[in-house]
């Protein structure tokens, strides 16, 4: 069962080819609703058997970043059915976005910060102390080292599932 993308970026086209072999467009309309930091709804055009998402960079320089869930329906004038759910990301407009603006993604954020904490160790040889009632104690190096290899491996594979991902995408539903 295929999937919309993970991430969809405002301020730019998004096109989506849905194929549904039960729900042909040419019986059944479809419709993206997304829901989260805004309130989302797109209609499909029909293209022979297929259903076309699209919205104008435009339209989607108005969208909210943040995440949302989604709904893909299908409805031929008296039934409605939710063909697949899910979750994505709407990332904000580059392009809007003035100088000075820190864009990592959550994991580039925590792993830089645990190698700058890796990097600091080296001047630091106390793994804890304490001052009159306060107490410091600090990450052993080896935990930092694996949560670095962890981070490192989250990071790789979403550059990897990035690359996979195409521009244009034909989503394929199958249905029992």
């Amino acid at each position: 069962m295929g999937a919309l993308p993970a991430e969809i970026g405002a301020g730019v086209t998004f096109r989506a080819t849905v194929c549904l072999p039960v729900y042909p467009a040419t019986e059944w309309g479809l419709s993206l609703i997304m829901r989260g930091a805004s309130q989302i709804d797109l209609v499909a055009d029909s293209d022979g058997e297929n259903h076309n998402l699209h919205a104008a960079a435009s339209e989607t320089a108005g969208w909210l970043p943040g995440h949302y869930r989604y709904e893909l329906r299908v409805a031929d004038g008296s039934d409605v059915i939710t063909v697949k759910v899910g979750e994505l990301r709407i990332a904000p407009d580059l392009s809007a976005q003035g100088a000075g603006v820190d864009n990592r993604d959550h994991v580039r954020k925590v792993l830089d910060a645990i190698e700058a904490v890796i990097e600091n160790r080296a001047s630091i040889d106390q793994q804890s102390y304490q001052i009159n009632n306060r107490s410091l104690q600090r990450t052993p190096l080896n935990e930092l080292l694996k949560l670095r290899s962890r981070y490192r491996a989250e990071l790789a594979s979403k550059s990897a599932s990035r690359k996979r991902r195409g521009m244009g995408r034909t989503i394929k539903v199958r249905m029992p």
